[in-house]
């Protein structure tokens, strides 16, 4: 038997927390990304909310939430490699649709970015899955697992939307809740498409091979916290690189006065040097 909320509802509220903050501060650096003019400080930003939007808003809502999730009669174990190799995968596809669609702002290449951004979700998700070891196999049902590839392609074209579109704290507000509602639905609908067979080897059961959840998860998503902080420090500290102009009425008035001074047969220099000019003897 399959328990998805061995903790309560605990498991699923904080995940949709995560991931909405995570989709949050990801949205607020991509509109960073959007204004500054600078090609290398463009290239910070974006790599930073791949990794919030990723690694946070995705990645860890998912394992959050696998916390909840228990197999009777078996414990529960983690590949390491196949974790980190999940997040990476859903870092690494956020940040080339982040890239595609902030380098051409057109609807063919909005979809094509959602379609790698949806892929690479859905392909973190099963990893995800499968690096979970248990004294039993794993089976899921294709229709469910149509179903939260559907979702996932939808949530990672309309985040991607966002990531383009969205401007000012309402608005960012509101699509953070939407990414996170969505994340969430497509986790649980692959999730209720899974059943375990668990093998019967007597009255003693082997542990599986692997790390706990309180062993690898929690310091990943703690990790994740502390980076969060990070870029929100970046976000109330950095200064936009924008073009400044207010400078243009300065060197006007400047020109202004210089005119002046012609008209009336002086010279008037711009740099201020009035102290060398020579002195009649």
């Amino acid at each position: 038997m399959i328990d998805h909320f061995t903790n309560g509802l605990w498991t699923p509220v904080i995940a949709y927390a995560v991931s909405v903050i995570g989709s949050f501060i990801g949205l607020m650096l991509s509109v960073r990304a959007r204004r500054t003019t600078g090609r290398f400080i463009r290239w910070q930003w974006l790599t930073l909310s791949a990794i919030c939007l990723g690694g946070t808003a995705v990645w860890s809502m998912h394992f959050i939430a696998m916390m909840g999730f228990q197999v009777s009669g078996t414990a529960l174990r983690y590949d390491t490699g196949l974790t980190l190799t999940s997040g990476v995968i859903a870092v690494l596809v956020m940040g080339v649709a982040l890239y595609l669609t902030s380098r051409r702002a057109t609807t063919a290449w909005l979809l094509a970015g959602g379609a790698i951004a949806g892929s690479g979700i859905v392909a973190m998700h099963y990893l995800g899955m499968a690096s979970m070891n248990l004294n039993g196999e794993l089976h899921h049902d294709p229709l469910y697992v149509v179903a939260a590839s559907v979702i996932a392609l939808a949530a990672a074209t309309v985040a991607l939307w966002f990531a383009r579109r969205v401007d000012g704290l309402p608005a960012i507000t509101l699509a953070s809740l939407l990414m996170g509602l969505a994340v969430s639905c497509m986790h649980y609908t692959g999730m209720f498409g899974m059943s375990a067979t668990v093998e019967d080897h007597g009255h003693v059961m082997a542990v599986p091979d692997g790390a706990t959840s309180s062993e690898l998860l929690l310091p990943l998503v703690v990790g994740l916290f502390v980076f969060l902080l990070v870029c929100s420090l970046f976000l109330m500290l950095g200064v936009e690189d924008t073009p400044r102009r207010t400078s243009a009425p300065a060197e006007r008035i400047s020109e202004d006065e210089g005119k002046k001074g012609n008209e009336n047969g002086e010279y008037s220099p711009r740099h201020g040097f009035d102290s060398f000019r020579p002195t009649g003897r």
